[in-house]
């Protein structure tokens, strides 16, 4: 539906660390840095989430990333813990959003609810 989704970021180091720590677990990498952004996506692809250092307030939202395998969702919630992330919900089955619904939620530096979701 998206092509990509851009994030204001109060400190792009720490935000840079705690995606590429994260994300690799579900098969993300860093494609493009520079002072003042930093492009994130699939290895021979497009970045579909891009950082970008900002002032002032930044305003929290929730994005939720697919997961291939459940492994990939307790590999992501450690890792983004590992890399300063908060825990904002362990990894587990979340039946009241479904059935298969397995997913874990991290907060990452600027507060925004990161969640990577495995429906198997």
């Amino acid at each position: 539906m998206y092509d990509h989704v851009g994030l204001k970021v109060s400190n792009l180091d720490a935000s840079a660390q705690f995606y590429a720590a994260a994300l690799k677990e579900l098969g993300h990498a860093v494609l493009s840095r520079d002072e003042a952004s930093v492009g994130i996506g699939a290895p021979q692809g497009a970045a579909g989430l891009w950082l970008g250092a900002g002032a002032g307030a930044v305003t929290p939202v929730h994005l939720a990333f697919t997961a291939r395998t459940r492994s990939a969702v307790d590999a992501f919630h450690r890792a983004g813990l590992a890399a300063r992330g908060r825990d904002n919900g362990a990894p587990g089955l979340r039946q009241d959003y479904g059935p298969s619904y397995y997913a874990a939620f991290l907060l990452d530096p600027d507060g925004n609810n990161i969640e990577a979701v495995c429906l198997k």
